[in-house]
């Protein structure tokens, strides 16, 4: 039996189109409902503390509007964690942040940071929110997120993603592949995502006990070229044939 990928598409940058110029337009919610019809399983969203791209406006629009489940990247403040009660999103993955950074430059460090993220997935998982952790593909880092107590880590794909020797590429795959089949064992649901694109998802999603990908950047960048709805298609349709394959090597 094959095990469902589920895509969720992280909106993030459509904002970041509006803030440019200011106003409303393009809407992340209207963006978060053609990826519903598009195939997404769910929503993703990071409220950074700067408020760079997404809004905490956008944030009560999406919890109120979209039936897809929305999972809230976030920083480990007291600020987000209030933010995350307030609006009770399906998910919270929680994510180092630093202002200065373009994008989240790694993974969280779980393992060095243990007695200040341990009250706040105890306060989310509390509320019915499903807690993640953003971190490399280390064992350490997964095994210090099942001791804290979340259900769920996300590894970091950047890496993988960057490299351009074909050598790095496959030494960086393999790490995932391991984290993955370690976070199955001890007992995490494995997300995955940063970077990847339509030449570098198959690989991942081929991973059978990754359950879900979170992709924003390249299909909001792609959707400049040829629409939303048809570079989130592509992308479903491309985790698809990989994760239908891996299942056939299996079985062979």
């Amino acid at each position: 039996m094959i095990r469902t990928l589920r895509l969720g598409v992280n909106i993030d940058h459509v904002a970041t189109i509006r803030n440019a110029r200011g106003g409303r337009h393009p809407d992340p919610l209207r963006a978060a409902r053609a990826a519903a019809e598009a195939g997404a399983d769910g929503i993703t969203a990071h409220l950074r503390e700067d408020r760079r791209h997404i809004t905490d406006d956008d944030i009560r629009r999406l919890s109120a509007e979209i039936r897809l489940p929305l999972n809230l990247e976030m920083a480990a403040t007291g600020e987000m964690v209030a933010i995350a009660l307030r609006h009770r999103p399906h998910a919270a993955c929680i994510v180092p942040e630093r202002r200065e950074e373009r994008t989240t430059e790694g993974g969280l460090d779980a393992a060095g940071n243990h007695d200040a993220l341990a009250p706040i997935i105890r306060d989310l998982g509390a509320a019915g929110i499903r807690v993640s952790l953003f971190v490399n593909p280390d064992p350490v880092q997964l095994d210090a997120a099942a001791a804290l107590g979340a259900p769920v880590v996300e590894l970091h794909t950047g890496a993988y993603c960057d490299a351009e020797a074909d050598d790095v590429r496959a030494h960086e795959l393999g790490r995932i592949r391991t984290a993955a089949a370690h976070a199955e064992a001890i007992g995490l649901e494995c997300h995955a995502g940063h970077g990847l694109a339509f030449d570098t998802v198959g690989p991942v999603a081929a991973i059978p006990t990754i359950v879900e990908l979170n992709i924003g950047h390249f299909l909001i960048g792609e959707a400049v070229f040829g629409g939303l709805d048809g570079a989130i298609r592509q992308m479903r349709a491309l985790m698809d044939r990989a994760r239908s394959g891996a299942d056939d090597r299996r079985g062979a």
